[in-house]
């Protein structure tokens, strides 16, 4: 004789409590600022913004010198990694708290089309990178000048001059 266990619903109901205790206690009661669930290679945190002639990064990346930072674009995508290497003391006693974030960084991101990478200029200052990568001038706002006409004829030459006047008695 075979004896069959059957899941208690009782048991069920225990675990997705347990389940949505997590939840809310990974989501409210301990932060992660370094990404999700405190994963090594988190992503770091960044600011893009665009302006007329560039696209502008800056990456929060405090306690990591300069040199181990690694800003590379390929296919379209940026990608910043960066790399910290501090050592701690161990001490005698017992630690209550380790939040400082040590390890590896990485971030990836699609960047728009129409950017010129190989005129990228970046700057560190403070624990934060400055990344400014140029807009083609293809893809640059353009201001497009409006020639007045009258009756279908241009009030105004390419110089600036008034059209339709006299010639001194030469053709055009």
């Amino acid at each position: 004789m075979t004896i069959v266990r059957r899941p208690s619903p009782l048991g069920e109901l225990v675990s997705l409590r347990q389940a949505m205790d997590r939840l809310f206690e990974d989501s409210f009661v301990r932060s992660r600022p370094w990404g999700l669930n405190g994963e090594a290679g988190a992503a770091l945190p960044l600011d893009i913004t665009s302006s007329t002639d560039a696209l502008i990064v800056e990456a929060a990346l405090p306690g990591v010198p300069p040199e181990d930072v690694e800003i590379t674009v390929e296919d379209g995508t940026l990608t910043i990694r960066a790399e910290t290497t501090s050592e701690r003391k161990e001490e005698d006693g017992q630690t209550l708290i380790s939040e400082i974030r040590r390890g590896s960084l990485s971030r990836a991101v699609a960047l728009p089309s129409g950017l010129e990478p190989d005129k990228a200029s970046a700057t560190f200052e403070h624990g934060v990178l400055h990344l400014r990568i140029p807009k083609a001038e293809a893809v640059k706002p353009r201001q497009i000048r409006i020639t007045p006409t009258i009756d279908g004829q241009s009030t105004t030459t390419p110089a600036g001059e008034p059209s339709g006047g006299e010639t001194n008695g030469r053709e055009a």
